[in-house]
């Protein structure tokens, strides 16, 4: 994988992140932070967790040390994780500009949140932060239809196809 590729996912996954937090915003507070008994409990929860490993993940490849897990008890609102996320984008997008083709085919080393030390190539622990977004915004559109809100669509396709228009 090149790094165009991963700025191109990059940009798949912050778009994407964006149109949840925006479909969002139109729910009432007792909506978005009820518990929903999903995997993670409800949407505020899922979000939460969704953001936090991204966190983790940016931690790990700038090589600093992990903060402790974001806790969802002390978001108290979609307002309050945006700013975060928004960070979050901001400071991922910094490092992908400070990388290259090469780095993203080394390896690093990290330890999971349960302690574990693993190895990981670059290119592919990105791909997974991805991947694991793409599936947690999954069950959130989940619980949003679950409460009778049509959720925003986050298919890659579309990404590419209103990529190429803005062209």
């Amino acid at each position: 994988m090149t790094l165009q590729e991963m700025k191109l996912l990059h940009a798949y996954n912050s778009w994407a992140d964006n149109r949840i937090f925006e479909a969002l915003a139109q729910l009432p507070a007792e909506q978005y932070l009820a518990d929903m008994k999903g995997s993670h409990g409800g949407i505020h929860t899922t979000l939460s967790h969704l953001v936090g490993a991204e966190k983790i993940w940016l931690e790990r490849f700038m090589g600093v040390p992990t903060e402790p897990f974001l806790d969802a008890k002390s978001i108290p609102s979609l307002s309050d994780l945006k700013k975060i996320w928004e960070k979050i984008g901001y400071d991922t997008a910094k490092w992908l500009g400070t990388t290259g083709d090469k780095k993203l085919q080394e390896t690093f080393t990290m330890k999971n949140i349960k302690g574990e030390t693993s190895t990981q190539i670059y290119w592919q622990a990105f791909q997974h932060l991805v991947n694991h977004s793409t599936y947690h915004r999954g069950q959130i559109i989940t619980l949003l239809r679950q409460i009778g809100v049509k959720p925003p669509s986050t298919d890659l396709i579309l990404f590419y196809r209103e990529a190429a228009k803005a062209k």
